[in-house]
């Protein structure tokens, strides 16, 4: 290989491993020293093949930006499902970000504490813990990621529906440990996504000042369609502004509507689009 063969292969690979490192996504600890009481545990590795994620000890959030003309302001964390004895990641974490990212919406998909993992220490308050911390975090860094305060939301799929449910609906308790000014900031947010959430996240009711609400999920699914009947009505009997697409069929786990044929199901996140426009939370845009 001569000279001008050899540098021009060298500034190819410069280019190809800068633009790898400023596409790879930024993730931010929930806790700079690791979970409270449980600090000597953020160093060990978590584990992760194909679809799944577990083993999570130092919870965290990954940043999805959508491009810089795109972005609106409005903020999406994300949690995964997957029963909390593992996370599904890709298909409920990174697929939803990257499409809330096509809506001009900046996306933290949240790796939480697993309190149904084989042998685990935590328990479900540790994962109430978790995504109360991401969104007063999310808050506190608002202006770092040019992101409007009053615009940020909860998106939750299955399990990790449970988890968001827990937050819109019980946003006023603490669940704080070794309290610091982020854990101060207001833990509402400002709108919930629930994808066929399970039924832990039916609360004993709906609050009046509990956030606007979209549901989604099938009839057929056995697990989780009976927690969105009941929310439905428990949001109007709250006054609590909700919309609901209950499918005759698609089961459990359509994720984003990329694995099935069902044309009404694989459409799914248009609906939603169109709800977040309706609702005011992002702008309207041409179809």
């Amino acid at each position: 290989m001569n000279f001008k063969k050899t540098l021009t292969l060298k500034i190819f690979i410069l280019i190809t491993l800068n633009i790898s490192a400023q596409n790879k996504p930024v993730v931010i600890p929930l806790w700079e020293k690791g979970a409270p009481g449980f600090e000597e545990k953020r160093r060990e590795p978590e584990e992760a093949k194909d679809w799944w994620v577990k083993n999570i000890h130092n919870p965290s959030l990954t940043i999805f930006q959508p491009v810089k003309e795109k972005a609106n302001g409005t903020a999406v964390i994300i949690c995964p499902g997957g029963g909390f004895s593992k996370l599904v990641y890709n298909s409920e974490g990174v697929q939803a970000a990257e499409y809330l990212n096509s809506l001009g919406i900046t996306a933290f998909v949240l790796k939480y504490r697993l309190f149904r993992e084989e042998n685990t220490k935590y328990t479900d308050e540790n994962s109430r813990q978790d995504v109360f911390r991401a969104i007063r975090v999310v808050r506190s860094r608002a202006k770092e990621f040019n992101l409007d305060s009053a615009r940020i939301g909860i998106m939750g799929f299955s399990a990790g529906g449970e988890l968001a449910g827990w937050l819109a609906y019980h946003f006023t308790e603490n669940h704080v440990v070794n309290a610091d000014p982020t854990d101060a900031i207001s833990a509402r947010p400002a709108f919930q996504i629930l994808v066929y959430p399970g039924p832990l996240v039916v609360p004993e009711k709906v609050p009046a000042d509990a956030p606007t609400t979209f549901m989604v999920a099938a009839n057929d699914d056995a697990c989780c369609s009976e927690p969105v009947v009941r929310l439905l009505q428990m949001h109007r009997e709250a006054k609590v502004p909700v919309e609901v697409h209950l499918f005759f069929k698609g089961d459990h786990a359509f994720n984003m509507g990329k694995r099935t044929s069902l044309i009404s199901v694989k459409g799914w996140p248009e609906r939603m689009s169109d709800w977040l426009m309706d609702s005011g939370i992002i702008p309207v845009s041409e179809k």
